[in-house]
């Protein structure tokens, strides 16, 4: 009798952690939530980078290694999303949870949360950058006799915004900011091409490789592949956007899922592909690490871009944060047997959106953030089917950004 008052306080114990973890608290999710957060998650800073790195590999490498970027990340996608029941009667909410499974309890924690948290973190990192850079130009476009500010007051007027935003509870809770972020991600990408366009080709425009010694073309071709790499790293968060779904041996959550998924699959390429492809063709090796900045006239349409970008990673931040407070939030309370409360989650997310802040105000270097994460974004989440091109671009990918952000981080100051 005592064992099964014991399991019945400890079945009760587990119900309370479960319904107050972002993840798993709530789970009625629809088809479309998956679709607006898989946008949110994919579509971000890294499109504004395609055009740099294209720049970087030329036409023939540049649309292939895009092309196929595009589908192995969505049969990588599709596999992930059937293993979230493979198991009859369990379901792998989070990534950390399929990799316990397929490689045991400890080995599988160690071989995919340090990934993970690095990419998850990387992109918060690199989404705070992005914002400030983003706000900065409005500034810089909208009042250019004003007096010049440093990108480092920018980057912190857009983390915080989300001081405030890391208060949602879960992912259901941050629907709306999602809807509105995938919206944006679709506006800025049309206004990134269509404004490309309408600019035209000029005659000095050049498509010969875009370092002038073999040693810079090599780095820079391994910076480009982080930075494709980079835009393709939605996949850290999927098991953890189905967890939301509701699941039941006659309608597995896979089936909304997947339908999601493909919707927001095709707002990828219709972003990306454009981008990419017209970014490269109007400015050739000369574009920008971030197009928008290679973009100058007409103002308003400069400054509406950017505030798209602005209000996109503001929804894109929540979603990848949101798996790092419940990393942490679960830590605490299971096995540091933290209580629950509202206090205990004030001070993580807090802590942790001051964390990233700093970080970015620290290294608010673009296209090499782009590149070094995004090697190790792509190695966990193509793993299944490529091992060798992962863990040559997770090794490969920061070594040529890290030049790049060498490079970059000379003069740099903090806010003087």
């Amino acid at each position: 009798m005592t064992e099964m008052v014991k399991k019945k306080i400890e079945s009760s114990k587990e119900s309370i952690i479960s319904a107050w973890l972002p993840i798993t608290s709530s789970r009625n999710a629809k088809w479309y939530y998956s679709a607006f957060h898989n946008v949110t998650a994919m579509v971000g800073a890294g499109v504004l980078g395609l055009p740099y790195a294209m720049s970087q590999l030329g036409w023939g490498v540049g649309v292939t290694v895009m092309v196929l970027a595009w589908v192995i990340s969505l049969y990588t996608l599709w596999q992930m999303v059937q293993m979230h029941e493979m198991v009859p009667g369990k379901r792998f909410d989070r990534y950390h949870e399929l990799g316990q499974e397929a490689f045991g309890e400890k080995l599988g924690l160690w071989i995919v949360v340090p990934q993970q948290l690095l990419v998850e973190v990387g992109v918060n990192i690199v989404y705070m950058v992005t914002g400030g850079k983003s706000l900065q130009k409005i500034y810089e476009t909208g009042c250019p006799n004003c007096h010049p500010l440093k990108t480092g007051y920018f980057i912190l007027m857009f983390g915080c915004v989300h001081f405030f935003l890391s208060f949602c509870p879960n992912f259901n809770s941050i629907t709306l900011i999602s809807f509105l972020a995938a919206v944006m991600s679709l506006s800025y990408s049309t206004i990134g091409w269509g404004a490309s366009v309408h600019k035209g080709i000029s005659p000095e425009v050049d498509y010969s490789p875009r370092a002038s010694t073999s040693t810079g073309r090599v780095f820079g071709s391994l910076s480009a592949l982080g930075d494709i790499a980079f835009a393709f790293a939605g996949h850290n968060v999927v098991l953890e956007i189905q967890a939301t779904m509701p699941s039941t041996p006659e309608k597995p959550s896979k089936k909304p899922m997947w339908k999601g998924v493909i919707i927001a699959y095709i707002v990828v390429a219709i972003c990306y592909f454009p981008v990419a492809f017209v970014g490269y063709r109007v400015f050739g090796n000369s574009v920008e690490d971030n197009i928008l900045i290679s973009l100058q006239k007409p103002a308003w349409l400069i400054i509406m871009a950017n505030a798209f970008v602005v209000v996109h990673v503001i929804g894109s931040y929540q979603v990848f944060a949101m798996g790092v407070f419940d990393m942490i939030e679960s830590y605490l309370v299971k096995q540091r047997n933290f209580n629950p409360t509202k206090t205990l989650r004030v001070i993580v997310r807090t802590g942790y959106v001051a964390l990233t802040m700093f970080l970015a105000i620290s290294f608010p270097f673009f296209g090499g953030l782009l590149g070094f994460f995004g090697g190790f974004a792509f190695a966990p989440t193509t793993y299944f089917i490529c091992i060798i091109l992962g863990v040559l671009l997770m090794v490969l990918s920061p070594i040529g950004a890290l030049r790049q952000i060498i490079l970059q981080a000379k003069g740099y100051k903090f806010f003087s």
